[in-house]
């Protein structure tokens, strides 16, 4: 059961209290009130002539401010990967509009978010700093939730139909299944890909912490704000200070929160033997073998059991075909009907309110964005290239290599959160001495946002791969070339497609602070279309914001449709490791 921190043959062995549980709890205690006392700045009177310090005795409180903004939305986009890919898993009539949906969401740059959310969040709570706090929360959710609900949807459509077949066979209903089957089948996934949103949130804090509308400022006390500020005023003491900063948070992190989950989800693997080489974490030994740890897992077990079994008197078992599965009574098709006319009504509402305000915008600016969109185009494509060279033989060998992944890991989840933007005044001097500058830097950039994505899926796909085909690949003395042909990449397909997909969405999404930067006092930009978008932003220009932001949705959801969204089916229909 996936709610099990401690293995079910384990759960009623105990020993008796020690320090390391007086400790444990000391630790929880005073997180809790960090957390709190945190979190309570947030409901303050907001500031609007709040000037952002770059002293380096701010950085713990702007630390745990921008932690908290973090932890919110990393738990926001959790639930709504969650339900959105289970409703789409579980209907295919609502998977007809989520789905084509959830490309047009990833596809929308955080900064085309931004007005709406920030303007209706200040009006609904006038000159309090908790509106603000609530759009920068929400803005991160868009920066983390996309690639963990493509991820947690390949999952379920991956799931072998044998273990489905046995979860009828033994008559699981609903709660049961989800709990005992599908989630498990998700949770690496998961986890590598909430690693990778973690980064994607760090990425995009700068501009979501600290922005401009019009001619209004919008300011935050945190870590990216600090960090853009320094990188804005060319403070490079500033900047290394803020980086060190945030390479120590990502440390710990690391040590106390991923590599426990990364260690905890090798025991949902689908494989019939044990592997040779499994992830290993120390903090997740010692909450295994803490007593405290092991009374409270006991209790939610016997809690959760209760409860599945009254839930099993009330429901019937869930219909043979998935795919079905919420379509056939009448109260499932009332629903549906609900669905669909919400959709419905939403789409006719902005359509008429968008073709108002694109009215607004004159053919010399249509002109300019479709340009920008080209320009944008061959940069995307360009930086997914290059981050494929390199990720795929990088992801297989972490995920294959403990000893590897043990020295590589922590490495990459720090270079991988360290947001690109703190580092691209030092990166567009460089360029600016051998020739280039934002030309290629914006390239360069815009591979920081796009090779993350495919990393920590390709890793994902790898550590994913059942253990006895590997043996097998071994036992029968398969080449590297074979081996590569006939397993490894057949077996990461289905993650790399979901890498891709989400890939090119944060390419597209990088270029809005690739193609137009701020540096020392200036405005450095290359045309493109992520550069019209944030000069709309940052002049207050919605109409050509708009325009900008449907061109960018259309063109992410053509490739999507005509080029990745076909490789997508072919890898659940041909590269399946079981059927």
């Amino acid at each position: 059961m996936i709610r099990s921190l401690i293995p079910d043959n384990e759960l009623k062995t105990s020993r008796g209290w020690h320090w390391q549980d007086a400790l444990m709890i000391l630790v929880i205690f005073a997180l809790a009130i960090l957390v709190v006392q945190t979190a309570a700045k947030f409901n303050t009177a907001y500031d609007p002539k709040l000037i952002i310090s770059t002293e380096v005795k701010v950085l713990p409180s702007y630390t745990l401010q921008t932690l908290v903004r973090m932890t919110l939305a990393y738990f926001l986009s959790l639930i709504f990967s969650l339900v959105y890919s289970y409703t789409a898993y579980r209907s295919k009539a609502a998977a007809s509009i989520l789905i084509p949906i959830l490309d047009i969401l990833q596809s929308i740059p955080v900064l085309s978010f931004l007005p709406g959310v920030v303007l209706a969040l200040i009006a609904t709570f006038p000159n309090q700093r908790i509106g603000v706090e609530i759009a920068s929360i929400i803005l991160i959710f868009t920066g983390m939730a996309w690639n963990m609900v493509f991820s947690f949807y390949q999952s379920l459509n991956g799931i072998p139909s044998e273990l489905i077949e046995a979860s009828e066979v033994y008559r699981l209903n609903a709660w049961q299944r989800f709990f005992s089957l599908e989630l498990p089948a998700g949770v690496i996934g998961l986890v590598w890909n909430s690693v990778m949103s973690w980064a994607g949130g760090w990425f995009f804090l700068m501009a979501i912490e600290s922005f401009s509308l019009g001619n209004r400022n919008y300011h935050l006390p945190g870590l990216g704000s600090y960090l853009s500020v320094a990188a804005q005023n060319g403070d490079y003491q500033a900047i290394t200070f803020g980086v060190i900063d945030l390479i120590l948070v990502i440390i710990l992190t690391d040590i106390f929160v991923w590599r426990p989950l990364i260690a905890w989800a090798e025991k949902f693997k689908f494989q019939t033997v044990e592997a040779e080489q499994v992830p290993e974490s120390a903090i997740l030994d010692f909450l295994q073998k803490s007593p405290t740890v092991r009374a409270l897992s006991l209790q939610i077990h016997r809690l959760t059991d209760t409860f599945d079994q009254a839930i099993a008197r009330k429901f019937q078992p869930v219909p043979t075909s998935p795919k079905k599965y919420g379509s056939s009574n009448s109260l499932s098709r009332f629903i549906n009907w609900l669905f669909f006319s919400g959709v419905y009504a939403i789409v006719i509402w902005g359509i008429w309110e968008g073709f108002i305000m694109l009215s607004k915008v004159d053919p010399a600016h249509w002109k300019q964005i479709f340009w920008g969109a080209i320009l944008t185009a061959l940069r995307v494509f360009v930086a997914l290239f290059l981050s494929l060279l390199w990720t795929v033989p990088v992801g297989v060998a972490i995920g294959r290599n403990q000893k590897l992944a043990k020295f590589l890991q922590p490495i990459v989840q720090i270079v991988a959160s360290v947001p690109a933007t703190a580092l691209f005044p030092i990166l567009l001097l460089g360029l600016i001495q051998v020739g280039g500058g934002l030309k290629i830097g914006a390239v360069a950039l815009m591979m920081l946002g796009t090779m993350w994505y495919l990393l920590f899926n390709v890793i994902a796909g790898a550590q994913a791969i059942p253990s006895e085909l590997l043996e097998a690949a071994t036992v029968y003395k398969l080449s590297l070339v074979d081996r590569w042909k006939t397993l490894i990449l057949p077996g990461i397909f289905p993650y790399l497609m979901t890498g891709i997909i989400t890939a090119v969405g944060g390419a597209w999404n990088a270029s809005i602070v690739s193609e137009y930067v701020q540096f020392q006092g200036k405005t450095l930009k290359t045309s493109g279309l992520g550069e019209t978008i944030s000069s709309a932003t940052s002049s207050g220009d919605y109409p050509m914001l708009l325009a900008a932001t449907l061109v960018m949705s259309a063109l992410v959801v053509l490739t999507n449709r005509t080029i990745w969204r076909p490789l997508y089916k072919l890898a659940f229909d041909k590269y399946k490791l079981m059927s």
